[in-house]
């Protein structure tokens, strides 16, 4: 436990407010600038590291977008009906290779060339056959239901950008241009560890004092699930020196470091004293709960991300200081904003004004479909499974006191984060 996480709301006013740690460290973070090239299926996920241009119409085609009849749009009749000879059908794959002239239309396929001398295709469902005819009413427009060779892509256009997160409907964008291989920004390398002679790992036999360490599984699921290449060094233990050794090897090797615990006031916490030696300190108190005892700054090369060593402060750092710099490191544009909903409480929560906090909860849908929140049982920064059990922060603002059943609050779902 890191001693300085259970400070009281009496001494915020000696921390930075969260939105100011959260720009400064943005303004520090640099994005990665190397780039690999890689097969379409292995780039999900990655940033696209230059603009894609498009060599193909996309379709490549004139084609219908419906089952149905081709004709020209001036053989629509402007009142009544009128009655077109079929000449043929059109395939998709295989095309019509006759021209239907005036007074005459073809029987088309979805994604079927448009035969020469159509351009309107009407519904199947609303024509009606007479032998080798087709006969047509007024309710119908020229060129509907017909797909303009580049209407998604134009040939020469820009097909994807730089900057752009590869995903799913991307890779079939890339792949209806024909792109096989696309260059994107390496993964950012994040080195992590965790300090404390208390830790001990998983398998071995707990002694007096001792926990298992959960901060390193913790920080390798959301790193993992950000695309980062990580770096797991372990537990170091409270040393000055094994930890500066520690620090300097990874900050050669990786573009930001990420620690849990050793940053608060307590006589045996020397990550921030060592940063200070060896680095930068650009600040090391956020006026947040739980998480107060936050230190961000640099060595060399690599941003340096301090956490708490609480468990839920660790989460709740992670997710509004860290992921945002990561994010940014990716080298992508970030355009979507943070999820944010309104809720209805449905039982008191414990506040006093000074912190913003990140409380935990579960949010669901009432009976009239409003969006409700209850915070989970335990609150405590130590208690892990309190996040576990939960969907979303509950997000009280810094000036914000109790709140009461049937208060509206501010929710940040866990799905919108990750």
């Amino acid at each position: 436990m890191a001693p300085g996480d259970c400070c009281t709301d009496s001494h915020a006013d000696t921390a930075m407010p969260l939105h100011q740690a959260l720009e400064q460290v943005l303004a520090v973070v640099e994005p990665v600038s190397e780039v690999e090239v890689l097969d379409i299926r292995e780039a999900l996920g990655r940033v696209l590291a230059e603009d894609v241009i498009s060599a193909v119409d996309v379709p490549a085609h004139t084609n219908s977008a419906m089952d149905g009849y081709a004709l020209a749009g001036s053989d629509l009749p402007k009142a009544g009906k009128c009655t077109l000879q079929l000449v043929g059908t059109a395939w998709a794959g295989r095309p019509l290779q006759a021209r239907v002239e005036a007074g005459q239309c073809a029987r088309i396929m979805t994604g079927a060339v448009m035969p020469a001398g159509t351009d309107t295709v009407v519904m199947q469902e609303h024509v009606e056959r007479v032998d080798d005819g087709v006969v047509i009413d007024d309710r119908h427009r020229a060129g509907q239901h017909v797909r303009p060779a580049g209407e998604d892509v134009a040939a020469g256009a820009v097909g994807a950008r730089a900057g752009i997160v590869i995903h799913p409907a991307m890779l079939g964008v890339l792949a209806s241009l024909g792109v096989g291989r696309v260059s994107v920004l390496r993964r950012p390398r994040v080195a992590f560890f965790s300090t404390g002679d208390e830790l001990v790992g998983i398998g071995e036999t707990l002694k007096e004092g001792q926990i298992y360490d959960s901060n390193r599984y913790t920080l390798y699921g959301v790193l993992t699930r950000l695309g980062m290449d990580v770096m797991d060094l372990g537990v170091v233990p409270d040393d000055p020196d094994v930890l500066e050794s520690v620090l300097m090897k990874a900050s050669q090797q990786a573009d930001a470091i990420v620690t849990t615990g050793g940053v608060s006031v307590g006589e045996a916490d020397f990550v921030t004293q060592i940063l200070e030696k060896v680095g930068q300190v650009n600040f090391w108190k956020v006026a947040m709960k739980p998480g107060r005892p936050f230190t961000f700054g640099r060595i060399g090369r690599a941003c340096f991300f301090g956490l708490p060593g609480n468990p839920v402060s660790v989460m709740s750092t992670f997710y509004q200081l860290v992921q945002p710099a990561l994010l940014a490191m990716t080298g992508a544009r970030v355009e979507d904003p943070v999820i944010m909903l309104d809720a209805r409480v449905t039982h008191r929560l414990k506040k006093k004004p000074g912190r913003r906090e990140f409380q935990r909860g579960v949010l669901q849908r009432d009976a009239q479909g409003d969006y409700q929140v209850t915070g989970t049982r335990h609150q405590g920064a130590g208690v892990l499974s309190s996040m576990a059990a939960a969907n979303c922060f509950i997000v009280l603002e810094e000036d914000r006191g109790a709140v009461e059943p049937g208060d509206m609050v501010k929710v940040q779902p866990f799905r919108g984060l990750v």
